[in-house]
C-alpha cells in the first residue's frame, strides 16, 4: 500500500450542510490514485497466488444468480427500458452495504467531486456538522455563528423531515441534499431531539457563511490565551501560527485550546497542529488488518510546546480533533476538559472507478493515539468532565470553558 498517498481527515460519513463545499469531516482517508484496471462484468477475475479467495470458476457460479436477476429485470420489469448505470451503481451500493461498515461505500461522481472540494471556509447552506450513516440525518454540530446555530439547532438533533416531507427510510446523502439550496432560501427542519416527546419544527434560512479556521484572544481577566479551531483546512496551520506568535508575544500564563464542535478535516494539517503543541514523538498511529503499522510523528518547530494548556472537547470533536486531543492526554501535555469526543477512528482508502464513475471508499485500517488506545465508537474521555445543559446554551453560558479557566490556573499555580 501506498503511504504516500494525499490523506484527508474528510469523513463522508459526517458532512457539512454547504453547497460545492467539501463534504467531511470524520473520516481518514487516502486517495489511490491509480485505480486497478476494470474487467467486463462476466470476465474472469484472477486471484492471487496462495490466496484463500474464490477461483474464477467459483465466481461464474457464485454471481449466476445475479445475471440472472439483471435478465429477470431487463425481460420483465413493467417501467422499460430500465437504468443499466443506475442497477450497476445500485448493485455496488448493496454490495458495500452488505459489509455493514457505515463508512465503507460507493460514492456516484457527484458525491465524489464533493468530497474532493477544497477545505475553503466558505459555505452556502445551514452550517452544520452532520452524520449520514444513521437512521436520520443527525445534526453532529452547528457551526459558530452559522444559520444552524441562530436558529437553534444542536447536537444530537435528528432530522425527521424536510418542508414537510418524511425523511424515514431516505438514504442520509439524499437527504443531505435536500437541505442545501441557495443562500437567502428558507428550509423547514422537523427535529428529533433527547428529552422532547414531541418533534418540533425549525426553519432555518440558508446563507453564505465564510468561517475562519482559527479564532484567538486574550482573557484578559486572568492573563491566558484562548484559540478556538473551527476546522483543519487549507490555511489552519499558517493561521494557527500566526495568531499563536501574536498571543505568546503577549506573555500569557497558559492557553486553552478549544476543539469543541470541531468535525475534522486534512490529516496533514492535524499532525501539523499538534506539532505545535507536542514537541515529540509518535502522535498517532494507523493500524492494517494484518497487524503492522504506519506511525506519524510531531513535526519540529512547535511555538507551545512549553505553555501550560487545557484542551476543551465536546460531542462534536471528531477525527482530525480526536488525534490532536488524543496525543496531548496521552503524553500529559494538557488536560481535557467538557464531554465525551465523537468517536471518529478508521481509515479509508478511496479508489476513483475509471470512466469517471465516481469512486469507492473502503475502510483499511484503524488510528489509534500514541498510547496505542483506539477511540472508534468510544471517544476520547475528558480528564475533567463538565456538562452544557439545554439551559446553559439558551442563557449564553459556558460551564466548560469557565472550568477549563479554573483547571488552568491550578495548574499554574501548581507548577504543571
Amino acid at each position: 500500500m501506498n503511504k504516500a498517498l494525499k490523506y484527508i481527515l474528510a469523513f463522508l460519513a459526517v458532512s457539512l450542510l454547504v453547497t460545492g463545499a467539501f463534504a467531511g469531516g470524520f473520516v481518514t482517508g487516502r486517495f489511490v490514485l491509480n485505480p486497478p484496471a476494470q474487467s467486463s462484468p462476466m470476465a474472469p477475475i484472477s486471484t492471487p497466488e496462495g490466496s484463500n479467495a474464490a477461483t474464477p470458476s467459483d465466481l461464474q457460479t457464485l454471481f449466476k444468480p445475479f445475471w440472472e436477476t439483471w435478465q429477470l429485470v431487463h425481460d420483465e420489469y413493467v417501467d422499460q427500458p430500465v437504468d443499466d448505470l443506475a442497477l450497476m451503481r445500485g448493485a455496488m451500493r448493496g454490495m458495500l452495504e452488505a459489509l455493514g461498515d457505515p463508512h465503507t461505500s460507493y460514492m456516484d461522481p457527484v458525491q465524489y467531486s464533493d468530497a474532493n472540494a477544497d477545505l475553503s471556509g466558505e459555505y452556502e447552506g445551514i452550517g452544520a456538522w452532520v452524520d449520514i450513516t444513521g437512521e436520520y440525518l443527525t445534526i453532529v454540530s452547528p457551526m459558530t455563528g452559522s444559520p444552524a446555530e441562530k436558529a437553534g439547532i444542536k447536537p444530537g438533533d435528528k432530522i425527521i423531515a424536510i418542508d414537510g416531507e418524511d425523511m424515514t427510510g431516505i438514504d442520509g446523502e439524499l437527504v443531505r441534499r435536500k437541505v442545501l439550496g441557495p443562500a437567502g432560501t428558507t428550509v423547514r427542519l422537523t427535529i428529533s431531539r433527547e428529552g422532547l416527546e414531541e418533534p418540533l419544527d425549525i426553519e432555518v434560512t440558508r446563507a453564505h457563511i465564510t468561517v475562519p479556521s482559527v479564532e484567538s484572544k486574550m482573557l484578559e481577566d486572568n492573563n491566558l490565551a484562548y484559540v478556538k479551531l473551527n476546522t483543519f483546512g487549507d490555511n489552519t496551520t499558517t493561521e494557527l501560527r500566526n495568531q499563536l506568535q501574536s498571543l505568546l508575544d503577549q506573555n500569557p500564563d497558559g492557553l486553552i485550546l478549544d476543539l469543541r464542535n470541531n468535525g475534522g478535516g486534512y490529516l496533514t494539517t492535524a499532525i501539523e497542529v499538534v506539532s505545535e503543541f507536542v514537541g515529540k514523538g509518535v502522535v498517532m498511529y494507523e493500524e492494517y488488518g494484518d497487524g503492522t503499522r504506519q506511525t506519524f510523528e510531531a513535526q519540529p518547530g512547535g511555538l507551545a510546546t512549553e505553555i501550560p494548556l487545557v484542551v476543551l472537547i465536546n460531542e462534536g470533536t471528531a477525527s482530525a480533533s480526536e488525534i490532536v486531543s488524543g496525543a496531548i492526554q496521552d503524553y500529559g501535555r494538557g488536560k481535557l476538559v467538557g464531554v465525551t469526543s465523537f468517536g471518529k477512528g478508521s481509515v479509508q482508502t478511496w479508489v476513483p472507478l475509471s470512466d469517471n464513475q465516481g469512486a469507492v471508499r473502503v475502510t483499511v485500517a484503524k488510528w489509534l493515539t500514541p498510547n496505542g488506545r483506539t477511540i472508534h465508537k468510544l471517544g476520547l474521555t475528558p480528564d475533567v468532565v463538565v456538562e452544557m445543559t439545554p439551559e446553559d446554551y439558551d442563557a449564553g453560558r459556558d460551564p466548560q470553558l469557565d472550568k477549563a479557566v479554573e483547571v488552568l490556573l491550578e495548574m499554574i499555580a501548581g507548577g504543571n
